[in-house]
């Protein structure tokens, strides 16, 4: 019988978080690569990503959407009500740490010598609508507006609960998302609503993700209990198997060409379609005993998603000054960022008036509005 506190999920959110430091660890300070390194010296971390990102933001997608559906289907609630509280849970840190990360940027900027250029940037307003519609005050803080906006169709992917069938128009968006980009790219890339575009094309496409959650959701309410059909774990685990070993061949080729290699198709799909399989591998053996550990760690996982890029830019301006091969270099930046990022987000949590920034206890609300015992809302109910 499935655990009641749903540990698998737990466990998946728990990956996704860590695995997102792993991903931003394994290229050098420019995001790429290591294109000067040798294919020897750049093989470790970019083998290790190639394991690491199995779980994409997409998992926090599939994730976030399959505990809404689940939610709404113990406690009903209209539309209004449920975007209004998803707007709260979302964009509420969102904007705390786009703020933090405006001003956190200057460490960073001064260390690698684009301080003149940076500062600029913050006076012009294009740059605070980027940084608000598309989270581009930090890499990773795209997750936060753009999972909003794939919520907004949420009534949607309720059909598929019923139909889980629909679930598998997730790789016709993922098609047109890969043929959009490719036009975009060629076609739009001096557009000023370019940055825009590809972002709207992200977030329709994604609509895919979430038929695929309400379909997951719809065959777990059917076989959660364990009454999957024999073949359906061994069948799902081969298949990600095969996806690894397509990472892997896209990975030998990342690393004879310098670049990550876009235009390598069976990589895209190969990494688009991992997450899938892997919370469905994670779904086919919900019945099963899993540590009750995962479950007390699994709320900090949104505060491990938010606060590491803290950690790892002070673990590349030390590395920075210091030759060190980028195997070395990425042990190193995992190994500081994924503890420190730990304990500050330990720390956080133990805060009230701050914990609402990484997902843990109540939102702050006006003074006027504050009532005594006002029950916390869900924690970290959002990945």
């Amino acid at each position: 019988m499935p655990q009641a506190r749903h540990t698998w999920i737990d466990a998946l959110r728990l990956t996704a978080g860590v695995s997102m430091i792993g991903l931003h660890a394994s290229s050098d300070a420019a995001g790429q690569p290591y294109p000067d390194a040798t294919v020897a010296e750049k093989a470790f971390p970019l083998i290790a990503r190639a394991f690491i990102y199995t779980a994409r933001t997409e998992l926090f997608f599939l994730i976030s959407i399959f505990l809404l559906l689940m939610a709404l289907d113990h406690r009903p609630r209209s539309y209004a009500e449920t975007i209004a509280q998803q707007a709260r849970r979302l964009l509420v840190p969102f904007l705390f740490w786009t703020l933090f990360y405006a001003v956190w940027n200057f460490q960073k900027a001064t260390a690698f010598g684009y301080l003149p250029g940076y500062a600029a940037s913050l006076a012009d307003p294009e740059t605070w609508l980027r940084f608000l519609l598309l989270g581009e005050s930090k890499y990773h803080m795209h997750f936060l507006p753009t999972l909003f906006g794939i919520l907004l169709a949420y009534p949607l992917y309720r059909i598929a609960v019923s139909r889980p069938w629909l679930g598998l128009l997730f790789v016709v968006g993922l098609a047109l998302k890969r043929e959009a980009d490719v036009y975009l790219w060629s076609h739009a890339q001096e557009w000023a609503a370019f940055p825009y575009l590809l972002r709207a094309v992200k977030i329709l496409s994604y609509g895919g993700y979430g038929l695929l959650a309400g379909a997951f959701y719809g065959l777990f309410l059917k076989h959660g209990r364990g009454t999957w059909p024999r073949w359906a774990l061994p069948l799902a685990a081969a298949t990600g198997l095969g996806l690894l070993a397509i990472k892997l061949w896209h990975m030998g080729r990342v690393m004879q060409r310098g670049d990550w290699d876009y235009n390598f198709l069976p990589g895209f799909w190969a990494d688009y379609t991992m997450p899938a399989i892997l919370f469905l591998c994670a779904m086919l053996m919900a019945s099963r005993h899993w540590p009750e550990r995962v479950s007390r760690v699994a709320p900090f996982s949104f505060g491990l998603y938010l606060c590491h890029p803290i950690f790892l830019d002070l673990a590349e301006m030390a590395t920075a000054r210091s030759a060190f091969p980028p195997t070395s270099e990425f042990l190193l930046e995992i190994g500081f960022a994924v503890i420190a990022t730990s304990c500050f987000v330990l720390a956080l949590s133990r805060i009230r008036s701050l914990a609402w920034t990484i997902g843990l206890g109540p939102l702050p609300r006006p003074r006027w509005q504050q009532t005594p015992n006002i029950s916390q809302e869900r924690r970290n109910a959002h990945v």
